[in-house]
């Protein structure tokens, strides 16, 4: 069929309208538009397409002849639009149509040439006033995409006027303004000049802060406060005071706001307020591949007095393990960070297939951070009992000190994390504690996710842990290792891989290593609609001797990635079972993780 070819003018447009209104003479209503770009990269593409009218309404069920040719007229400056954003002021473009084929289908072909780019050749960023020195200025008088010699991109000068007035507000210079933020196209050299002037003003400070609240006393409010009175003003404290607040759980609602800045003192006062919040219930099941069938309970008094104390009652209930968990915590120095808690928990937890244990402990436990680590400390009395076919029951009382070192996020506010890049846990007792077998264990454990190419990220994971103990059969069960399930080793069952040894009547049975082994390398891909594949190899093994065996498996998965959390459903198939007569089938796994 024969294309028509774009013209100007009005006779030209009345001429086309004629052969249209001929051409589609008695055909459908109906009728959608198919439209084709050539001539340019994908990211210009795009632009023209958010701006095509055509393309906004090719997928209409019902389009007359003369809206598409409405919309047709309108595509040669559309294009145009689109481009200039890009540094393309002069492009060439051709535009056809063919009327509406047997489907009922207008084919619209777009053909670009976008000609010589402006290239930017000059760019003067000024910054007068008192902020003319200070850091958070000075970085952005270099912008990366705004470089003498490149292409002239609107975005890029329009960010880097943003970031002028942004970081102005951010960091308290609240009198700042712009004295020139001009864009000089010369179409005749195919060049551009940037110029991006302003004047910062005085940096305002923190004022006097007011409280409105009657949950806890206002000085141990104070504590929560990421700001000093008199300090620089900074949008990011006043924001990491919010969210301290609001992970303290002492409100149902809090807000932390500034006042009506004073021109004369250069100061901004704060106002806090908040509504407490309530003694809360909760309950819940859920199910994992690991656990099984599980559901929990919870209470939770957010401030047993006007110290900000807690209370925290949990019931946990799961095919494998029962657990009831009482925990008192009391904050001090920066409460947001440092606590000290007394914890009771009673427990009852089946590992592998042959080990049970019921453990009672009492302690306290003393948690700070320092830079990027956090530390908890903690003494427990605990009475263990372990059941299992080597020994049948073992029972201890003792007292076992602990240490806990866990890497956490730049200006971590103590809220509870769903993983960590480093965990090193290092517990042990001796027969001065009440210990039966005196034993010192170690557990470290790793996890990086590393973005390879867009669209394409890298997990590695892994954990070592070892324990000094002369008579290992007489370890209680809560201290040994295990290994495979949803975190170790897929393909295996939760906890089923650990040595064999041999009951004094002969019998092979796996009561738990001694050490513990494990690595994963996980390949993702993303996908559209926040969802994305991955495939996996695991491998590892709870061991008594480092030469002993490591078993393997390979999978594939399915990933859904929800606001915090990244849910996964996994295929594993081992690869090497030491320990187990033959190769077990394909195993689902079911883990929630960390977002990547």
């Amino acid at each position: 069929m024969k294309l028509l070819p774009h013209c100007s003018g009005r006779r030209h447009a009345a001429v086309r309208v004629l052969l249209l209104g001929l051409l589609t003479w008695g055909a459908a209503a109906q009728a959608s538009i198919r439209v084709d770009i050539d001539g340019v990269d994908a990211d210009l593409r795009h632009n023209i397409q958010a701006l095509l009218s055509l393309e906004r309404y090719k997928d209409r069920e019902r389009i007359e002849p003369e809206a598409v040719e409405r919309l047709y007229r309108r595509a040669d400056d559309e294009v145009r639009s689109a481009l200039r954003p890009f540094g393309y002021y002069e492009p060439k473009i051709t535009t056809s149509i063919q009327p509406e084929d047997a489907q009922h289908v207008w084919h619209v072909h777009i053909q670009i040439e976008p000609g010589t780019p402006v290239i930017i050749e000059s760019v003067s960023i000024v910054i007068q006033g008192p902020g003319s020195e200070d850091p958070v200025f000075l970085r952005l008088k270099t912008p990366e995409a705004l470089v003498k010699g490149h292409r002239l991109e609107h975005r890029a000068y329009e960010q880097a006027k943003s970031d002028l007035q942004a970081t102005a507000l951010t960091f308290g210079f609240l009198d700042a303004r712009m004295l020139r933020n001009e864009m000089r196209v010369d179409l005749a050299n195919h060049t551009a000049q940037i110029d991006l002037a302003i004047e910062t003003g005085e940096r305002y400070r923190f004022g006097a802060t007011s409280i409105e609240q009657h949950s806890i006393r206002d000085d141990r409010v104070r504590r929560y406060l990421r700001y000093q009175q008199g300090e620089p003003y900074d949008e990011g404290k006043r924001l990491r005071t919010q969210f301290a607040l609001d992970d303290s759980q002492f409100f149902s609602t809090v807000e932390v706001l500034p006042g009506e800045k004073d021109s004369e003192t250069h100061t901004v006062p704060m106002h806090i307020v908040a509504i407490s919040a309530r003694n809360t219930w909760s309950i819940g099941p859920g199910y994992g591949t690991d656990t099984g069938a599980r559901i929990s309970a919870g209470f939770l008094d957010p401030r047993v007095n006007s110290l900000g104390d807690h209370l925290n009652i949990q019931v946990r209930i799961s095919q494998i393990e029962q657990d009831f968990d009482v925990r008192y915590d009391m904050p001090f120095g920066d409460p947001a960070i440092e606590k000290v808690s007394i914890q009771a928990l009673a427990q009852t937890e089946q590992l592998s297939g042959s080990v049970e244990v019921h453990d009672i402990s009492i302690g306290p436990s003393l948690y700070k951070v320092e830079d990027r680590w956090q530390m908890v400390g903690t003494v427990a009395a605990l009475r263990a009992e372990t059941y299992d076919p080597y020994s049948i029951k073992l029972l201890n009382n003792m007292i076992v000190p602990g240490l806990t070192l866990a890497r956490v996020p730049e200006g971590y506010l103590g809220e509870n994390l769903l993983g960590r890049s480093l965990y090193i846990n290092v517990v042990g007792s001796s027969s001065a504690l009440g210990a039966d077998t005196e034993f010192l264990r170690v557990d470290t454990q790793a996890e990086r996710v590393f973005a390879l190419w867009p669209k394409w990220h890298l997990l590695l994971r892994g954990e070592f842990g070892d324990t000094l103990v002369k008579d290992f059969p007489e370890l209680p069960g809560i201290y040994r290792f295990f290994a495979g399930g949803d975190q170790s080793v897929r393909g295996f069952s939760f906890d089923s891989l650990s040595p064999t040894i041999r009951t004094p009547a002969g019998l092979p049975v796996q009561i738990g290593g001694r050490a513990l082994i494990t690595g994963t390398v996980e390949f993702e891909r993303d996908l559209p609609h926040n969802f994305g594949i991955a495939t996996f190899y695991d491998m590892g093994n709870a061991i008594n001797h480092l030469s002993d065996p490591l078993a393997s498996a390979v999978g594939i998965g399915f990933r859904w990635r929800l606001p915090v959390v990244t849910v996964g459903l996994d295929v594993g198939q081992a690869i090497k079972a030491p320990g187990y007569p033959a190769i077990p089938g394909p195993r689902l796994n079911l883990n929630i993780s960390p977002k990547l």
